[in-house]
């Protein structure tokens, strides 16, 4: 297996675990906590950037791979009809299974890529089904007047991964340039009424000695 392949497969073992924690029964309170970390996260958010640029790869990876599972088909149907008629180009045992081989192995990094690509979906789908049950959860708990889904923060503006986390992260930033403005303004306010003293220093002393 190539090196790509191999993280491919790592990956979709990555996805099996992430998939196994998601749907592991947790208190609400915890579980509450957990994707609110999730959603909040500006390194979850960077990181989901990433893999959305890998999954990019991945898919062309997948259409590859049925591309060379379409061409080895077509292959081994041409050396059986020759087989068949006797022809010439007549497969022997060992050009068989080399092809057979070949075969083998674009099948399986087609297998290994697509099912990366659908457990990639399952995840999100079930990313957003725990998000709306943990709604429902805290409204029905709030409805009831339970104190325990009160403490914390609300699940009903958390978007989906690292979401809130990169807001949040853009608005500090706007607020670090916000401040580094109001400095600069404040330094050329002090520049103007320094040179504003400087030129009523200068027109006064004139006036003076006549």
């Amino acid at each position: 297996m190539t090196l790509y392949y191999s993280l491919v497969f790592l990956l979709l073992v990555t996805e099996m675990l992430i998939f196994l924690a998601l749907i592991v029964p947790l208190p609400f309170t915890w579980r509450r906590k957990l994707f609110s970390f999730i959603s909040e996260s500006p390194i979850i958010a960077k990181l989901q950037y990433g893999m959305k640029i890998t999954f990019i790869f991945i898919l062309i990876l997948f259409i590859d791979s049925v591309n060379r599972v379409y061409r080895v088909q077509v292959e081994l149907q041409a050396f059986n009809k020759n087989d068949g008629r006797g022809g010439p180009v007549a497969m022997g045992g060992s050009e068989r299974m080399e092809v057979q081989a070949r075969k083998f192995y674009s099948q399986r990094n087609m297998y290994l890529c697509g099912f990366t690509l659908f457990l990639s979906l399952i995840l999100n789908r079930t990313y957003v089904m725990i998000l709306d049950v943990l709604r429902l959860e805290e409204e029905v708990k709030n409805l009831k007047g339970d104190p325990a889904a009160k403490n914390g923060k609300s699940l009903k503006d958390v978007g989906g991964p690292g979401e809130v986390g990169a807001l949040k992260e853009e608005l500090e930033r706007k607020d670090r340039d916000m401040e580094n403005l109001k400095k600069q303004v404040e330094s050329m306010q002090k520049e103007y009424n320094r040179m504003g003293d400087q030129v009523s220093g200068s027109s006064s002393t004139p006036s003076k000695r006549q």
